[in-house]
């Protein structure tokens, strides 16, 4: 296994499934626990086999997500995650405000995104919210996988960028922890072991596998580069970032060493 120091250089949550990432500066982490908020909604298919009160994981087709509706990256949301107040802007103007903890608020937020989707007349999303879960693209193999975290390698982005002669943007995987400092690609020499994250100690347990969903321009909202190829064109796989278990309690704050 590759040796060597970096740092935590962004720590993000997605409350929604699909829609904006949220920055954080520090957060608090539990054994086999993810980070607190993340992926605790989402807008599942109304076709699918997301019913309320489901306690399986799902596939991240059942929903409605970047994979597929990549127009949602248009909007700039927030939840606040102390209020369950979700707001929407487009540029810089609020469109949407919803409390999702009321009835009235929920129906405000199905309401809006059946618009923002395009969806058919009588086809509406389903708002997914089930206490103690998380719908996170790992949940789908089991509860364990529910709660990793993610972790991009801003090495092996660069990596990529140069090989391919593009500038390609950390945001597009969407990861929960962003890290520089170690050499590029590391982390898929690192699964199976356990190494220091900002004073928690955490296990590599998966690379990630990538799709469309990376292909989607954060800033604009289109789909303007084909990463999954370039990334198999160059590397012969699909891979960019790790899932990580949390062992250890503690708190991870951005800026913080990462001891490989």
């Amino acid at each position: 296994m590759v040796k060597g120091r970096g740092s935590v250089e962004g720590l993000f949550i997605h409350p929604v499934k699909g829609l904006s990432a949220q920055p954080l500066d520090r957060v608090e982490l539990r054994p086999r626990m993810g980070i607190p908020n993340d992926r605790i909604f989402a807008f599942a298919r109304p076709d699918g086999r997301y019913r309320p009160g489901t306690r399986a994981g799902l596939p991240k087709q059942e929903f409605f997500a970047l994979v597929s509706d990549h127009r949602l990256v248009g909007l700039d949301t927030h939840l606040d995650t102390e209020t369950d107040v979700l707001t929407a802007r487009v540029a810089g103007h609020d469109v949407l405000k919803a409390d999702l903890s009321s009835e009235e608020g929920r129906d405000d937020a199905v309401r809006f995104f059946t618009r923002v989707l395009d969806l058919p007349a009588g086809v509406t999303p389903v708002l997914a919210r089930e206490v103690g879960r998380r719908f996170t693209d790992a949940a789908a193999a089991g509860d364990g996988p529910m709660n990793w975290v993610s972790l991009v390698n801003l090495a092996s982005v660069r990596d990529l960028g140069s090989r391919t002669g593009t500038v390609v943007d950390p945001t597009r995987f969407r990861a929960n922890v962003l890290v520089d400092g170690l050499p590029a690609w590391f982390e898929l020499d690192a699964i199976g072991q356990e190494f220091d994250l900002g004073g928690v100690r955490v296990r590599a347990v998966r690379p990630t596998k990538r799709c469309a969903a990376t292909e989607v321009d954060p800033g604009t909202g289109r789909r303007d580069l084909p990463v999954v190829s370039m990334i198999h064109r160059t590397y012969g796989h699909q891979l960019m970032g790790i899932y990580l278990e949390v062992l250890t309690a503690g708190v991870l704050e951005k800026g913080s060493e990462v001891v490989v």
